[in-house]
């Protein structure tokens, strides 16, 4: 028969699994909505961003009740650290890409340069990377971590790449002003986004090996 300890944090573990599919449909839709035409809408973007919030609050306190009511082991306590860290960077994410959806009904002229720099392999490595980071948190595989910091480095080499060929479009041709600093603040987001991935791969690293690891020296290594 499990312990109320175990039965806790297999709770707080079904939360952060839960916020993390939620925040992961919130990415595929801010990357949806960037690719489509202008105007169109997005649905459950609201009600998905209130179940975030409200799942935040809730893996918030079910840490706090462990801590303050059972006498968690070493592991469990690098768990619950790692869990009140990791939902903190989902709910950042959820926040975020809220932001590029609320930001792709201003980019007007945004089809041009979204192909003309090739940013729909940028969306592509950010869905993929907000996956592998929800799948690193349920089967704590190191490769996986070690993907995600990859992409991460990815996404911002590409983001960078095409924020520089956007911001000399724009000094070329002033109709493209408006619609390229939107998406160059999209952008930003967008790497933002991943930087959070990456946050949480080292919490799912410090959770399995009880060190702390940035991803820069982790990658440095291989």
């Amino acid at each position: 028969m499990a312990s109320q300890l175990e039965i806790e944090l297999e709770k707080l573990k079904s939360a952060i699994i839960k916020i993390g599919n939620l925040s992961e449909h919130q990415v595929i839709e801010a990357m949806k909505a960037l690719l489509l035409e202008p105007g169109t809408e997005v649905s459950g973007v609201k009600k998905t961003e209130n179940k975030i919030d409200k799942l935040d609050v809730k893996i918030d306190e079910l840490c706090q009740g462990v801590f303050a009511l059972q006498q968690p082991v070493a592991s469990d306590l690098r768990f619950i650290m790692s869990a009140m860290q990791i939902s903190n960077e989902i709910e950042r994410i959820g926040d975020l890409a809220v932001s590029v959806i609320k930001k792709a009904k201003n980019i007007n002229e945004k089809h041009d340069l979204i192909s003309k720099f090739n940013i729909s392999d940028i969306t592509r490595e950010v869905e993929a990377i907000t996956t592998k980071t929800n799948e690193c948190f349920q089967t704590l595989e190191e490769s996986t971590i070690g993907e995600i910091f990859i992409l991460n480095r990815d996404i911002k080499n590409k983001s960078n790449d095409a924020i520089h060929n956007i911001v000399v479009e724009m000094k070329s041709n002033s109709k493209t002003v408006v619609s390229g600093t939107n998406l160059v603040i999209v952008l930003k987001h967008i790497e933002r986004i991943a930087e959070h991935c990456t946050n949480i791969a080292e919490s799912v690293y410090f959770m399995i090996n009880a060190k702390i690891i940035k991803h820069d020296k982790f990658l440095d290594k291989k």
